[in-house]
């Protein structure tokens, strides 16, 4: 199944350089062309290198697509997202994400990235593969915590890859009872 993947890549990237090569033809000739038949219309020119465009984008999706497959086959994939309900008990300003004690990404967040997550937003943190069986998750998390004083905080799961796709969900929510933030993780079925 594979080879047929990476043939389609092929011929894909092959016509994505092709069209471009055209359009580019199109774009920066240098000298006019002296035919006998009337010249063409500069609104047709215009037209087709429009066309071209559209078509270099779609073929790029494709392109995008078909490298996601590559790179992450359904069967050993696993998606951690980020979501928080807080702004009362707990300012997030770094997340770090370790699986089976190896660290698989950290993040930074700026002020603009909070806001879109306070109001409703997921964050997709980490994709990557992942074989089946029993594995360690560990999100740490730093930030300002009650009265604006510094807060590190960790949260950890074992977490049991099947196969097929796999989606994780970090969350962080205020909890007006402790007065605290709490941080869960859960698995998605």
């Amino acid at each position: 199944m594979m080879p047929v993947f990476i043939h389609r890549h092929s011929r894909i990237r092959n016509i994505l350089v092709t069209l471009m090569l055209c359009a580019c033809t199109c774009i920066t000739r240098a000298e006019p062309e002296y035919t006998t038949t009337a010249p063409a219309a500069p609104n047709a020119l215009e037209d087709d290198i429009q066309a071209l465009k559209q078509e270099v984008i779609a073929l790029n999706r494709e392109l995008f697509i078909l490298e996601e497959e590559l790179l992450y086959p359904a069967s050993t994939q696993l998606a951690v997202f980020l979501s928080l309900d807080v702004g009362k008990y707990f300012t997030l300003d770094s997340v770090q994400l370790k699986l089976d004690d190896k660290v698989v990404t950290s993040y930074l967040y700026t002020e603009r990235e909070l806001q879109a997550l306070q109001r409703g937003g997921v964050q997709r943190l980490y994709m990557g593969n992942l074989k089946t069986g029993e594995h360690e998750l560990v999100a740490i998390y730093t930030g300002k915590g009650p009265n604006g004083r510094d807060y590190r905080r960790g949260a950890s799961h074992t977490l049991v890859k099947r196969l097929g796709p796999g989606f994780v969900e970090l969350k962080i929510v205020d909890n007006s009872g402790s007065e605290q933030p709490d941080f869960s993780i859960k698995e998605w079925e």
